[in-house]
């Protein structure tokens, strides 16, 4: 779903008045947090979707990273795991599914969660995804609400998988952009998570399907800010600027421009392969992580000691009149 058709549809829903209920839906957050003591809460999130690689066991891990990452974004560690699936039984082998599942089933594994169960459908069109409960202690819960002004704004992924994945569906991409593309979005966001929790993030979120400037947009909405990007600083997935000018951009990508139309002030000179990458749904992206000054020179150090790419991106100023603005 496009971002102002799910803005549109939560809005309408009344919020829960339970005084555990730490964190819901009103901003927006990549998940929920329950409150199960004084020192401890459940965080909660779920995510699937249809194949966007053609290896099986690949795109099972990459889903499980995906729901995985929503944990982490919010400084949680994840605890138990259940599989969603909906499969065409009768018209696609078996073997598929399972490949999926111990793709999966590995990523869990690796972030050191449990499957406890799951269920599966019967479906016209194949879909996994997991469910996913962690815990996080309450004092360190960092949320897409709090960036302050002065901070700076890094990010722990490139960007580009929306692109590379539909170059694969237009045979486009080569054996090496595939590799690429699957590495990053297989690998976990647990060691970001936990640095950035060590060096007291103000705010954080992940980089999903509204792209870089929609989840940015929720972060200094709901923070009273704006969120200033500067393009060449930007890092990049190679060749996706060039499947971007042979438009080999996803579908959720007009919807998140659209979206972000009154929201973003960009460049005149921006071109349209730039604009298609600032709004490209991403899967598996990284962390977008707002940190005071002096963190972001401790994130940076801590992150080059345990080789994790930290890039800084843009910086938080006073709010003006768009919530976004992108620099040339």
């Amino acid at each position: 779903m496009g971002p102002k058709f799910l803005a549109d549809l939560l809005k309408n829903l009344p919020s829960e008045p339970n005084p555990n209920l730490l964190v819901g839906f009103e901003t927006s957050d990549d998940a929920g947090i329950f409150r199960i003591d004084d020192r401890q809460a459940l965080v909660q999130t779920v995510d699937f979707f249809p194949p966007i690689l053609d290896d099986p066991y690949a795109f099972g891990q990459v889903a499980a990273a995906n729901a995985l990452s929503d944990i982490y974004a919010m400084g949680g560690k994840p605890l138990t795991a259940l599989n969603i699936v909906g499969f065409p039984e009768g018209t696609m082998p078996p073997e598929i599914l399972s490949r999926i599942l111990l793709g999966g089933a590995e990523k869990i594994r690796e972030a050191g969660a449990v499957i406890v169960g799951g269920h599966s459908i019967k479906d016209k069109e194949l879909k996994y995804g997991v469910a996913v409960t962690g815990i996080i202690d309450i004092d360190k819960i960092i949320r897409n609400v709090g960036a302050k002004v002065g901070d700076r704004i890094f990010l722990t992924k490139p960007l580009g998988t929306g692109l590379i994945t539909t170059a694969i569906k237009k045979n486009l991409a080569s054996p090496e952009d595939i590799v690429t593309v699957t590495v990053g979005m297989t690998t976990l966001n647990n060691v970001a998570s936990e640095l950035m929790v060590a060096c007291g993030a103000h705010a954080a979120t992940d980089i999903t399907g509204f792209g870089l400037l929609g989840h940015a947009y929720e972060m200094a909405h709901c923070s009273d800010v704006t969120i200033r990007f500067y393009w060449d600083k930007l890092p990049l997935l190679p060749n996706v600027i060039r499947f971007a000018e042979e438009w080999a951009v996803p579908g959720g990508t007009n919807a998140n421009i659209e979206y972000m139309a009154d929201k973003v002030q960009l460049p005149p000179n921006l071109t349209d392969a730039q604009k298609f990458l600032l709004h490209d749904p991403q899967t598996s992206g990284g962390l977008l992580i707002a940190l005071s000054p002096d963190d972001a020179a401790k994130f940076s150090e801590m992150a080059r000691k345990r080789n994790l790419t930290a890039f800084e991106i843009g910086d938080v100023i006073n709010n003006v009149e768009k919530e976004i603005i992108v620099e040339l």
